[in-house]
């Protein structure tokens, strides 16, 4: 079992290896069109046996790994000790670092939700990339990404955490630009990567700042160390810390780049909201709960930014006409309730649910894709009426939006009762102040009738109403769409993950017992049902006319979500471009012009010179005696 986490993390690892330098081998020259089509189909063909059966076998371990601790941390988060094994240590002549792989309860948890998606979105990208000349980096890239990320779990020192934690941004750039040929897709990538990178600088100061306190970077012994650091010492270090998680998780103020990054493949969306880089922020947070509990101001912090994201991430998605966007602004919110139930005071209703939220927002995402592909757009004024031809489809994500409400039994009711319920003891008992607690609390039941509001609409306009799709295979899309296909349902290997996310997504929440607080979860449940059906109402009016204009006035401002990316291109991206304009201006007249300007008068110089360097010989003999009889008549004079 020591060696499980390293096996873990290596075969992923090793596909992505072997998936980028073997899946062309052997590599021919293509004679025609009608031959590389043949080469490209038959090395994705290779890249995608390479891609899912380590994946597989990483899955197999991980649930091995959980199934051995007992699944645990959700009924007792101290249940057991970590089991693991040292690799070696790199002296740096301070603090050293130690490559240790460990597995405890939380990790166990959340090595089997990143394996078992990124399994379920390596078999769904074999149809959904089906001819795709780019597959076999693609799905390397995709096990890159699950190996990183199963390091960040895995990791029993915080410098090898931080090293599955860059890679994952890598990856994120490669995957989401994966379609680079439209500008908008690489924009995208570079926005995600600088904006991550923003966090990652206070992150890394983070954990400087712990590892110099602890006198060591092992996670074990930063948390044993607890009790002896200084408040100030804590605070800078989790508030540092809290700059990552921004960044990764896409909380304010670092949230703006995950709704763009909807410019990747589908299936990447389901792999970063569900599994891997959108959950390493919370899972950090959880991994070093301690700590952040000695930080009572750290808390207050994380509650309003929590507070905010939930609530204006949900009120925007319900103004998106693009549904994966829905969904994307959806993770925003969904997130920011993990972060608030951790500044609440309880990491097990966090992290359970984001177990849940990964198994329904994965779901969610493929389902989405199964429905963009057959339509060909993701914008829902082209969907409608599509439940009669996408039965299985529609089912799946009638489950997946039912658990994102909280409607009982699907799994999302039971975790997000568990974090309201946390909310609710905030208020009274928690570490909280009282008005970070209100304010979380209030904007927390809030968002449960906006999650509703939203989801109903999506799911209305998709399914319900007057089909508006184009019947007929439409024509080859440019980058950056998917490929439309002429069947009912999508392939089977896209349909086959669909089917068995839905039951994780329906019956996971009974996983965390049915420890249900019955007032909270009456509320929940009676706010959702009025969101939701407030947008069925206006529905109704008018089944043509976007549900989103019962926002009135607030929906032009909640579909451009509230102009936070205007502002930090006026406060920032517009600052920053002009004081590059001024340097290029600068290098260009300034250091470039003196450099050409000493060229033109070392060349004016030696064309004065050059005069006297003609070839006549007449002119060189007259100047001769000229300086003879000069020399001559100064020496009479001035002897």
């Amino acid at each position: 079992m020591t060696t499980f986490p390293l096996s873990a993390v290596l075969l992923p690892f090793a596909a992505a290896f072997a998936g980028l330098l073997l899946s062309r081998r052997p590599h021919r020259r293509p004679s025609a069109q009608a031959v590389a089509g043949a080469d490209d189909r038959r090395a994705g063909s290779r890249a995608a046996w390479i891609a899912i059966i380590p994946t597989a076998g990483s899955a197999v371990l991980a649930v091995w790994l959980a199934w051995d601790r007992g699944f645990a941390f959700l009924t007792n988060p101290d249940a057991g000790e970590a089991t693991g094994r040292t690799y070696g240590t790199i002296t740096t002549g301070g603090v050293p670092i130690s490559l240790i792989l460990q597995a405890d309860d939380l990790s166990a948890l959340l090595g089997v939700l990143v394996t078992l998606v990124a399994l379920a979105v390596q078999v769904y990208s074999v149809g959904y990339l089906a001819g795709d000349p780019r597959y076999p980096s693609y799905s390397a890239f995709i096990s890159l990404f699950t190996s990183a990320m199963l390091l960040v779990v895995y990791a029993g020192d915080l410098l090898v955490l931080y090293v599955g934690w860059e890679i994952m941004g890598l990856c994120s750039y490669l995957l989401i630009g994966h379609w680079w040929e439209d500008r908008g897709n690489s924009r995208a990538a570079v926005k995600a990567f600088l904006v991550t990178r923003l966090g990652d600088v206070g992150f890394l100061f983070g954990i400087f700042v712990l590892g110099a306190a602890a006198g060591s970077f092992r996670i074990a012994d930063v948390l044993a160390a607890v009790p002896e650091m200084s408040r100030a010492t804590l605070v800078t270090a989790t508030l540092l810390l809290l700059a990552g998680v921004a960044g990764k998780s896409a909380q304010v103020p670092l949230h703006t780049w995950l709704p763009d990054a909807m410019a990747g493949p589908t299936p990447i969306s389901a792999l970063i909201h569900a599994a891997t880089m959108v959950a390493a922020g919370i899972f950090i947070v959880a991994r070093l709960f301690p700590a952040f509990l000695a930080a009572p101001p750290t808390m207050d912090v994380l509650a309003v930014l929590a507070a905010l994201g939930m609530l204006g991430a949900a009120l925007a998605a319900l103004a998106q006409d693009d549904l994966k966007r829905v969904l994307a602004y959806s993770t925003v919110s969904q997130l920011a309730y993990m972060a608030g139930g951790l500044a609440a005071g309880s990491d097990t209703a966090a992290i359970f649910h984001l177990l849940t939220h990964g198994a329904f927002k994965a779901l969610l995402f493929l389902c989405a894709g199964v429905v963009i592909h057959r339509v060909g757009s993701n914008l829902m004024t082209r969907m409608g009426g599509l439940r009669r031809e996408l039965p299985v489809t529609f089912t799946a994500m009638t489950i997946g939006l039912a658990a994102l409400v909280g409607i009982p039994p699907a799994g999302g009711f039971f975790s997000k009762d568990a974090v309201l319920a946390a909310m609710d003891d905030a208020v009274t008992t928690g570490s909280l102040t009282d008005a970070a607690a209100l304010l979380l609390y209030g904007c927390a039941l809030a968002t449960v009738a906006v999650t509703g509001a939203y989801a109903t609409r999506a799911w209305l306009r998709t399914f319900f109403g007057e089909a508006r799709a184009v019947p007929v295979p439409l024509p080859e899309p440019p980058p950056g769409t998917a490929h439309v296909v002429d069947v009912t349902e999508a392939p089977r290997t896209m349909l086959v993950p669909v089917v068995l996310l839905a039951v994780p997504a329906l019956l996971l929440g009974l996983a965390g017992g049915l420890h249900v607080d019955a007032g909270v979860a009456a509320v929940g449940v009676v706010l959702a049902l009025l969101g939701a059906g407030a947008v069925y109402a206006f529905w109704r009016m008018d089944p043509l006319a976007d549900p989103a204009r019962l926002l009135g006035p607030l929906q032009a401002p909640c579909a451009e979500a509230f102009y936070v990316d205007r502002g930090y291109a006026a406060l920032f991206v517009r600052p920053v471009l002009a004081l590059a304009r001024l340097v290029v201006r600068t290098d260009d007249t300034v250091v470039d012009g003196a450099v050409r300007g000493s060229g033109r008068a070392a060349r004016g110089l030696a064309g004065v010179l050059r005069l006297a360097q003609n070839g006549n010989v007449q002119l060189y003999v007259s100047g001769l005696l000229a300086g003879v009889l000069l020399i001559a008549v100064g020496a009479v004079v001035f002897a």
